[in-house]
């Protein structure tokens, strides 16, 4: 970068852009009182820009020399230690995590530190995850085989991810919605009448986000069947099945056993206990929650069946698929390494004892 550049810009430090203009002066052949007077330094400084040129050249225009400028007044120990105490140490009030009002507090520094330094290292005390790691003996067999379809689905096969979305309540608001305006959001009453639940039992088609679904007032094993039923009737004969579904005990019923013998393109795979994460449907559910029942107001149990039908035909109107990336070895190197954070935050801590 030129002088002329430097000089010029917008974006560089206001020192470096006054000492190449400095300099470009000295270069026009003014004189260094007038050049100080004209920039607001004084000679000696504009002497010193002169002589530092004459050694170092364009790359240190601006820079301030080690040793030089402002001293910092917090050291590198302090910020380490309060690091430290927001890992590693609760607050003294009996709160569960530290505030930066708290920590500030604690550790003497204020409070603008105390946040940059958290921002910096990605430290956010104030937000938790909800995570179990599953203790299915079979995890890593049944992970495989749930990633392998979700991947590399057969041949001639539809696969499915299932599961019921139950007790879903027809909530009513006490009074009508605001609607949003310019500078305010919208507005629903905190409080809301009960009308009854309904069971939404879906499957997802992994290949192409298309959704079968129906509601059911209750959620048995005989709900099970007659949805069973549904997807055997609307699935083209000579397609085999494939169902992604948890280990609810209605899918394991003998009536559903019985009715699967009969049926042998029904092919069930289990996913791991505690690990809803892996039903890809899941996140299906989400969706709906968020765009159609959460924020809904609903006088009656039939009003909420007709929202969650019109938002499944809205869905298989533009189906959009959702696409799994994580390979299963991908998965299962992760469980392990939070397997083994887990023995190590299990094990009792060595307790040193004075021989005083």
């Amino acid at each position: 970068m030129t002088l002329g550049e430097i000089a010029s810009s917008v974006s560089l430090a206001h020192r470096a852009v006054r000492e190449a203009k400095g300099l470009l002066l000295a270069a026009d052949g003014v004189a260094n009182t007038a050049i100080a007077e004209t920039l607001g330094v004084t000679r000696s400084t504009v002497l010193s820009w002169r002589k530092q040129f004459e050694v170092d050249g364009v790359e240190w225009v601006g820079r301030v020399r080690e040793g030089r400028g402002r001293k910092p007044t917090i050291t590198k120990a302090q910020i380490d230690q309060m690091i430290d105490d927001t890992l590693n140490l609760k607050p003294t009030d009996g709160s569960t995590h530290w505030s930066n009002r708290s920590m500030a507090e604690h550790s003497g520094l204020s409070r603008t530190t105390v946040q940059r330094e958290w921002k910096a290292r990605g430290i956010k005390p104030h937000l938790v995850k909800t995570f179990k790691v599953s203790n299915d003996p079979k995890f890593e067999e049944k992970l495989i085989d749930v990633v392998g379809l979700y991947m590399n689905p057969p041949d001639n096969a539809v696969v499915f991810s299932f599961d019921e979305k139950s007790q879903i309540q027809a909530l009513d608001r006490t009074q009508p919605s605001l609607p949003m305006r310019s500078g305010r959001p919208g507005t629903v009453t905190h409080d809301y009448k009960r009308n009854g639940t309904t069971t939404l039992f879906a499957a997802l088609n992994v290949l192409n986000g298309e959704l079968i679904g129906r509601c059911f007032s209750r959620h048995r094993h005989q709900e099970f069947l007659a949805f069973l039923k549904q997807i055997d009737r609307e699935v083209p004969k000579g397609l085999e099945i494939h169902l992604v579904l948890d280990n609810y005990a209605t899918h394991k019923h003998p009536n559903v056993r019985a009715w699967l013998e009969k049926h042998r393109r029904f092919h069930l795979h289990f996913t791991p206990t505690s690990s809803s994460w892996l039903n890809l449907i899941e996140r299906w559910f989400r969706e709906i929650t968020t765009k159609k029942i959460r924020r809904g107001s609903f006088a009656n149990v039939p009003e909420l069946v007709a929202a969650i039908e019109d938002y499944i035909a809205h869905n298989n109107e533009h189906p959009r698929p959702f696409i799994w990336t994580k390979t299963a070895d991908q998965i299962i190197a992760k469980v392990r390494r939070g397997r083994v954070t887990l023995e190590q935050i299990r094990q009792p801590r060595a307790i040193s004892v004075s021989p005083h």
